[in-house]
């Protein structure tokens, strides 16, 4: 079956406080994480969670190598992986106890999504948190 993104959840997610971890959060200017995450935490006030291969501390935010390192809860896994590798990636949130997560937009894995809806977490696939909030007037 073909995952189809909930409204209501992704205004839910974007509009309650949260941890986000970011994972492909690194200190590059030229990725689209960067900017996406500046916005979850200074417009929507969402804590993030930097999750980068060399695990960079990005906006003022420390900066972790795998989800398994993180402290505490996290919310919301958004995933600035590409689509092959993002099965891994939810496989992870899932084993983390994430509640939830978002797949960016173009990154698309039917089985990772139907795997951790089966697992209880709320998912958002192939679309941006920046234009959702638009869309919703956030």
């Amino acid at each position: 079956m073909t995952h189809v993104n909930d409204p209501a959840v992704i205004r839910r997610l974007l509009a309650t406080p949260a941890r986000w971890a970011v994972v492909g959060l690194s200190n590059n200017p030229l990725r689209p994480a960067v900017g996406v995450s500046l916005y979850l935490q200074q417009h929507l006030g969402q804590e993030i969670i930097p999750v980068s291969l060399k695990g960079d501390d990005v906006h003022g935010a420390k900066g972790y190598k795998t989800l398994a390192e993180i402290p505490g809860n996290i919310d919301v896994v958004d995933c600035f992986v590409n689509s092959a590798k993002v099965g891994l990636v939810v496989d992870q949130a899932i084993a983390a106890g994430a509640k939830a997560v978002w797949l960016q937009l173009g990154v698309i894995d039917q089985d990772a999504a139907r795997r951790a809806a089966d697992a209880g977490l709320d998912v958002v696939m192939n679309t941006c948190p920046k234009i959702e909030a638009a869309v919703l007037g956030l």
